[in-house]
């Protein structure tokens, strides 16, 4: 593929809704009629990206036979749930030869806008970075990963809330999981991933670092917003999400 094949796109779908009382893939609990993952299919599709690389676990075959209608869907499958990092190491055969931007976002976010994900793109296809944040300024960023920048307003990386210092905490910019890579910088680093914490997972949000370490381009774009906040662990975000769609 050349630089200006359309972007990919790795959709993190493997999860069970343990907190949902639902015995459904987290990604097929609906919201307003419809699955959690097809909104995000759906906004990823509006801001231009071609193929989508869907990561499936828990209960794949089912969340293949709901999506697997679309030609543009790949499957990749996550047999264990080893972190968010390990999720696109599976998808690996999918993507490797995608010379171009990979978003990654994960299918439990169905307010995911479409505009945020094309700001992104721009983002990446006018300055060539090896990757862009989605960032959000959050009034309550409590329990979140928090952006830090320089004095310049570069990012020089995420600090976990239990990791941050009370300045730290202090940040109101966050970081919501929503990336756009250079995608064969990305798979260049993803084997210099450990699973060295307290879950013993693998985590893509460990890679900007990575990369801001090999002297890579490593941006944050504050484009994310309030409402996409709105992401889906339990019954009662699963409530505000479809309040919120009733209102857009």
């Amino acid at each position: 593929m050349t630089d200006s094949s359309p972007a990919m796109a790795v959709v993190l779908a493997a999860g069970k809704g343990t907190r949902m009382k639902s015995d459904l893939p987290k990604v097929l609990c609906q919201a307003a009629g419809r699955p959690l993952v097809s909104y995000v299919n759906e906004a990823l599709r509006k801001a231009g990206v071609g193929k989508l690389v869907v990561v499936v676990g828990y209960k794949a075959e089912l969340v293949k036979e709901t999506l697997g209608g679309d030609p543009d869907i790949d499957f990749a499958i996550q047999a264990e749930q080893l972190g968010t990092g390990h999720a696109v190491m599976v998808c690996r055969e999918q993507i490797k030869d995608h010379d171009g931007p990979v978003v990654v976002v994960a299918g439990d976010s169905p307010m995911l806008q479409s505009d945020s994900i094309a700001a992104l793109l721009a983002e990446y296809a006018a300055t060539r970075p090896a990757c862009v944040l989605g960032t959000l300024i959050h009034e309550n960023p409590t329990g979140l990963g928090r952006i830090v920048r320089d004095a310049d307003g570069n990012f020089t990386g995420i600090v976990e809330e239990k990791d941050a210092t009370d300045e730290q905490k202090a940040i109101a910019e966050v970081n919501m999981s929503t990336y756009v890579f250079d995608c064969q910088k990305m798979l260049g680093v993803l084997d210099r991933l450990t699973d060295d914490n307290n879950q013993n997972e693998y985590y893509i949000t460990d890679v900007p670092s990575i990369l801001l370490g090999d002297g890579e381009d490593v941006r944050a774009l504050s484009v994310l917003k309030p409402i996409e906040a709105l992401s889906v662990n339990t019954v009662e975000h699963l409530k505000a999400v479809e309040e919120a769609l009733a209102s857009s």
